[in-house]
């Protein structure tokens, strides 16, 4: 890649300058973006000043956001050498991922074995990469375990990254087949009042999932997949009785599922599949007094061979900004009653 980092020697401050050194100005170019908007995006979120200097980027601050600044100016420039964009997304992904994920997040006693280098998932349309630690780890550990559970608030790719994972592995041949479901507690017991047939009834609750599908793979291809069978949309309730063998099941909104539905999901686990369970602790729509089967099922199977828990906070949103300082308010407001 031939970057090269030059450090002046140290001041008598501690504000000092770091120079980051790039051979190809017209990568250098894209680098920046236009108005250097790519810089500034930057700058703003990492504390910095970024001055360019001809073929080098000056990055000015204290001592550890200027060596994090130019290590995402070299990512994202390894990025561009590699013929990929760099959108606002992927600077912020950049960014999260040169900070460490906190031993708070990881389930107890598990060993994480980081991959090195950004973690990119390829699909039929899109390429789908990991843009913070947590995410990182979750991906890796739903390729690597039978069942994998993905706990935090919304906005933080839970089910949108499993969903990504079980397309490639579709794609690759790894599994036969795509089995999404939801627990349908919005319809409860208007499902019957609702027009149409069933499919039509329960439909509005699956969207995000197809959402999600039509994000990876061609609409006419997710049809004619559906028609054959070969990706399953359906409520919770629908599971029962079933064996699900060489598939990747992914039961979204967890949180939902009562303590029964929650076992009986989970005992539907064939040969040769995996299974992704999602949800957030602080979105239960249960009647009151009945207890949520995520909340039961991350009681008893910690430590189970095979099982892993990934939790995500609020830092992990990768929705708008504002999505995540939302959801830190409401944490606050909890906390205090």
């Amino acid at each position: 890649m031939g970057i090269s980092a030059l450090t002046p020697p140290t001041q008598s401050s501690d504000i000092v300058e770091t120079l980051v050194e790039f051979p190809d100005n017209r990568i250098l170019i894209d680098l920046c973006g236009e108005f250097d908007r790519n810089l500034s995006q930057i700058e703003h979120q990492m504390g910095v000043h970024v001055l360019r200097r001809g073929n080098r980027l000056a990055v000015i601050g204290d001592k550890g956001a200027r060596e994090a600044a130019a290590a995402v100016l070299r990512s994202l420039y390894a990025r561009l050498e590699g013929g990929r964009p760099v959108t606002a997304g992927d600077i912020d992904g950049a960014m999260r991922m040169g900070r460490p994920m906190p031993d708070s997040l990881r389930a107890p006693g598990e060993q994480i074995e980081m991959f090195n280098g950004p973690v990119e998932l390829r699909t039929r349309k899109k390429a789908i990469e990991a843009r913070t630690e947590a995410q990182k780890t979750y991906v890796q550990n739903l390729f690597s375990h039978e069942l994998g559970f993905g706990i935090g608030p919304a906005g933080t790719g839970k089910t949108y990254l499993a969903v990504a994972v079980g397309v490639t592995m579709f794609i690759s041949g790894a599994v036969e087949k795509i089995i999404l479901s939801r627990p349908a507690v919005e319809a409860g017991e208007r499902l019957g009042f609702l027009p149409g047939d069933m499919k039509e009834k329960v439909d509005p609750y699956m969207q995000p999932l197809y959402d999600a599908l039509n994000d990876f793979l061609p609409q006419k291809q997710v049809q004619k997949l559906i028609e054959e069978k070969r990706i399953e949309i359906a409520p919770l309730a629908f599971m029962r009785g079933r064996t699900l063998s060489n598939a990747f099941i992914v039961l979204d909104e967890a949180q939902n599922a009562t303590a029964m539905q929650m076992k009986m999901f989970l005992t539907r686990l064939g040969e040769g599949s995996r299974m992704v369970v999602t949800g957030d602790r602080t979105q239960i729509d249960l009647p009151r007094g009945t207890p949520s089967g995520l909340q039961e099922a991350e009681r008893i199977l910690k430590g189970v061979k095979g099982v892993t828990f990934n939790y995500f906070t609020s830092k992990d949103v990768v929705r708008h900004p504002l999505v995540g300082r939302i959801i830190e308010a409401y944490e606050a407001h909890e906390a205090q009653g």
